[in-house]
């Protein structure tokens, strides 16, 4: 009987054990049969968020890609950059296109503003500088209408009626002509960087009003020539030749080229 007390005791406690187990089910199985219904009611409230949230977008209109910064692009709220002098945090840029289509009116001509498309005009005037590059810049578009105005610079000085005029020398001395010397480049003295100078580009940018519609953030707002306004001024008018050969073509990037900036620069 000794022996037997042992297994006694366990049966005991198992049943016990089932007991209590049994006692508790109603309450669980309540629990589950409540849970489809939460979860039924809950999805249906998110359709019903989903379509307000849709009705609502439906309506309103789709922000433009220039006019804001992605949300996915933005830091945690904090930055390392720690500036000396808080003043130099505040620069503003313009914001209207209004007065960005009056630009390329001036610069372009009648009809500038329509030349390029909406996402293209406000790229091509925006600095890396601007918002850390997040909305986009125009560092590809500078180099590929860079390449073609020093083109169209070198063919201007190699067709200019200067190299065609006799030389007159005060000692009546005539150069020596010969067949065989007709197809050799001729040595002048101009060079394209004479013509392309990047003070004049930025002279003429300002004339026209780039300073004004240009995106960019100078280091030092109370100094823009050490910030690099003349560079970045350069950059923007090159930018906008290539936006225009990569929209319009090369033939109309090079008809400008020639029309509106050799020849205001004197080329």
């Amino acid at each position: 009987m000794a022996a037997l007390t042992p297994s006694r005791s366990v049966f005991a406690s198992t049943c016990k054990t089932v007991a209590q187990q049994c006692s508790r089910r109603p309450v669980a199985v309540q629990q589950l049969a409540a849970v489809p219904v939460a979860r039924q009611v809950s999805s249906s409230s998110a359709v019903q968020q989903e379509q307000d949230a849709s009705g609502t977008s439906s309506s309103q209109q789709p922000r433009p890609r220039w006019s804001y910064t992605p949300e996915r692009m933005k830091g945690p709220g904090f930055s390392l950059n720690l500036v000396k002098d808080p003043r130099r945090k505040q620069w503003m840029v313009n914001s209207d296109p209004a007065k960005l289509d009056a630009f390329y009116d001036a610069f372009l001509g009648q009809g500038g503003s329509r030349m390029l498309s909406e996402e293209t005009k406000w790229l091509a005037v925006t600095h890396k500088s601007f918002d850390y590059g997040r909305r986009g810049y125009n560092t590809r578009l500078a180099f590929l209408g860079r390449q073609i105005i020093a083109l169209e610079t070198t063919r201007s000085i190699l067709t200019s009626p200067v190299l065609n005029e006799p030389i007159v020398d005060k000692y009546g001395r005539t150069p020596y002509n010969h067949a065989a010397l007709a197809n050799i480049d001729k040595l002048i003295y101009t060079q394209p960087l004479d013509i392309m100078d990047k003070t004049k580009i930025a002279r003429m940018g300002i004339d026209f009003g780039l300073l004004t519609v240009m995106r960019w953030k100078p280091r030092m707002p109370e100094d823009l020539e050490s910030s690099g306004v003349v560079v970045v001024l350069n950059s923007t008018l090159f930018a906008i030749i290539g936006a225009i050969s990569l929209e319009k073509g090369a033939a109309v990037a090079q008809r400008i080229v020639r029309e509106k900036i050799l020849k205001r620069l004197g080329a």
